[in-house]
């Protein structure tokens, strides 16, 4: 398992990555989720990492 932390706003990215963040569970700033660690999921975090932070 991993922890996902949204640090930054999704108001000015592109709706696609915007949907990307939704697509793990990230509403609001600051908020951490935990998700399996596996490729599906690297793979959404790898599309925004300015967006996230990744806490093992």
């Amino acid at each position: 398992m991993i922890k996902i932390k949204l640090v930054r706003s999704t108001n000015s990215v592109p709706a696609k990555l915007r949907k990307v963040a939704e697509g793990l569970g990230l509403r609001k700033i600051d908020q951490v989720v935990t998700r399996p660690d596996n490729d599906a999921i690297r793979g959404m975090v790898a599309k925004i990492p300015h967006l996230v932070e990744v806490q093992q």
